[in-house]
């Protein structure tokens, strides 16, 4: 990975954790990682009920806190739905966006990750832009058009002038939760595709600093293969950062 780009190991805590929890499993990370090492930045993304106990924890450790979810309007009537002034208030720095599961379970569509994406940018939050295929399209043989046309319909049009404004990652939907992992040359392919059509999108010099990150059973036992590839720059983790040890010890393999 070229030293431009930082590693970056986030963690999607999903509907997991109530506020109780939420505090223990927070207080354990930031004690299983007294120090961040050097060329890894952290994060953590808690249910939005949960963001500003844990952004209390992680108050003074190296550790940054994201969100799952937001909503591209600045205020109004929208029941149940959160803003990005109001993340910036707790203050959240990176934020979700584009998750198979909210596009399949709630329907939200490329349109609304564009918007979700210019909301993001324009409030100084990090969106970590998701894409992904499911199994049948990875079986059809199409999957890299898949997830190239998904990342144009999201990104397209984003006044994106620094590359530390905009992460993507790439998620192969059959391997999220399942304990199936692409190997490390299955996510080299797609994220080295994801970045050609960032060059295409930002042009090459900026595309070349945006971190590509690899989601989908990423885990202590396959990170550091996954983050030796060339356009790998860290990972989206799921279950395993729910336990504090185990996603230290993913920061600590993939800075090694």
């Amino acid at each position: 990975m070229p030293s431009n780009r930082t590693t970056l190991i986030a963690g999607n805590w999903k509907m997991n954790n109530d506020r109780e929890e939420a505090k223990a499993l927070a207080s354990a990370l930031v004690e299983a990682l007294p120090e961040v090492p050097a060329g890894v930045e952290v994060c953590v993304c808690p249910p939005t009920i949960d963001l500003c106990c844990v952004s209390h924890k992680l108050d003074g450790s190296a550790v940054k806190l994201g969100a799952q979810n937001v909503y591209f309007e600045a205020k109004g009537a929208y029941t149940g739905e959160t803003s990005v002034a109001m993340l910036k208030s707790v203050p959240v720095q990176y934020c979700i966006i584009g998750h198979s599961e909210r596009r399949d379970y709630f329907h939200e569509t490329d349109e609304d990750q564009n918007k979700k994406a210019a909301a993001l940018i324009a409030g100084g939050i990090v969106p970590i832009f998701c894409c992904g295929e499911p199994l049948e399209v990875r079986e059809a043989g199409t999957y890299v058009e898949h997830v190239v046309a998904q990342v144009k319909a999201g990104l397209t049009g984003l006044q994106v002038t620094d590359p530390s404004q905009l992460v993507v990652a790439y998620e192969p939907i059959w391997a999220i939760g399942t304990g199936k992992t692409a190997t490390a040359d299955d996510a080299q392919e797609v994220c080295g595709a994801v970045r050609e059509v960032l060059a295409e999108i930002f042009g090459a010099e900026l595309a070349d600093g945006i971190r590509v990150l690899y989601g989908g059973s990423a885990k202590p036992g396959n990170i550091a293969e996954l983050v030796a590839k060339p356009d790998v720059d860290g990972a989206l983790v799921g279950g395993a950062s729910l336990v504090a040890e185990d996603f230290a010890s993913m920061v600590v393999k993939a800075a090694e």
